[in-house]
């Protein structure tokens, strides 16, 4: 059985195809991901989607499906997570997509979203030494957060710190360099979201944290266009300290440079100054050093519930 996975985020619309192996690991026939942006104005206090959002959704998504149809999927899944699940005219989008693929849209709620990335990170080959660790993942609505014992999920929470949704809150202007005052600002903000009450940081000291998403994918291939290497090629621990020197670099650089910077997704790097701060803010409240990159995360974890069935 073959599935294809369609996750509507807030900053990029993602797809996997994906086959259980007769070893039972999930294989990946193909990835590909689309910039959409769906989610502009979501920080408002009554976000809804904008015609122009909506339409760059829609052709995203009608991209993803003729992407997926060579490989002839015996199922499709598409879900949408933050801006979808909180904009007010949420429905108005899934009705366009229905009926523009006959493809319905499945919104996740945000327990929903932070159990099925934990899922999907299981399902990564190079974490399966690991029994008591953190999971972050940061997408452009929320930020999901993670804990598991002896593999285990045995926490979650699901917080409203997307780097779209906290560009929007805290910076002026997102063509500028970043301001000491908005950096401390978007410090401030997620720091007071994760304790005390948002997230508990109950492991041992020495407990290894995961982090999968775009942001950091951005991290690694940057850092692995410096010395000349594929993302894919360059290592998957990523020191914190290496990453405050890449938002010292980046934070004091207009938009325009910004998205000369090799590795860097252009539609991403308006968002990549408040991405890193939340970053290296997890880092302090969890006293981390390091993070365990992966691409494993919300598609993964669908695509094993849907060929465990």
């Amino acid at each position: 059985m073959t599935v294809a996975v369609i996750d509507i985020g807030s900053n990029s619309i993602k797809i996997l195809v994906a086959a259980r192996r007769p070893d039972d690991r999930i294989e990946a026939l193909t990835l590909h991901t689309v910039d959409a942006r769906i989610s502009t104005g979501i920080s408002k206090a009554h976000p809804r989607l904008g015609e122009e959002g909506m339409a760059r959704g829609l052709a995203a998504i009608q991209e993803l499906l003729t992407h997926a149809a060579p490989y002839a999927p015996e199922q499709t899944l598409l879900v949408a997570t933050s801006a979808v699940r909180g904009a007010e005219n949420g429905g108005e989008f899934r009705e366009r997509v229905l009926a523009a693929t006959g493809h319905a849209i499945r919104v996740l709620t945000g327990d929903e979203e932070a159990v099925l990335i934990g899922r999907g990170l299981t399902c990564d080959p190079a974490l399966t030494d690991l029994r008591d660790f953190y999971v972050f993942d940061l997408g452009g609505g929320s930020l999901e957060c993670l804990t598991f014992r002896e593999r285990e999920l045995v926490a979650e929470a699901s917080l409203p710190l997307g780097c779209v949704r906290l560009t929007e809150r805290f910076v002026a202007d997102s063509a500028a360099p970043l301001s000491t005052e908005e950096r401390t600002a978007l410090a401030s903000f997620t720091r007071s979201a994760l304790v005390p009450g948002g997230f508990a940081f109950e492991l041992p000291s020495d407990a290894v944290a995961v982090f999968s998403g775009g942001s950091m994918t951005s991290v690694r291939a940057i850092f692995g266009a410096r010395v000349g290497r594929r993302m894919s090629e360059s290592p998957s621990l990523l020191a914190v300290a290496d990453i405050r020197e890449l938002l010292d670099h980046v934070a004091a650089l207009p938009l325009a440079d910004r998205r000369r910077i090799r590795g860097l997704p252009e539609a991403r790097a308006d968002v990549f100054p408040a991405a890193l701060v939340t970053v290296l803010t997890i880092a302090e409240a969890g006293g981390f050093n390091s993070f365990q990159h992966s691409l494993y995360n919300l598609r993964w974890g669908l695509a094993d519930a849907a060929l465990t069935r």
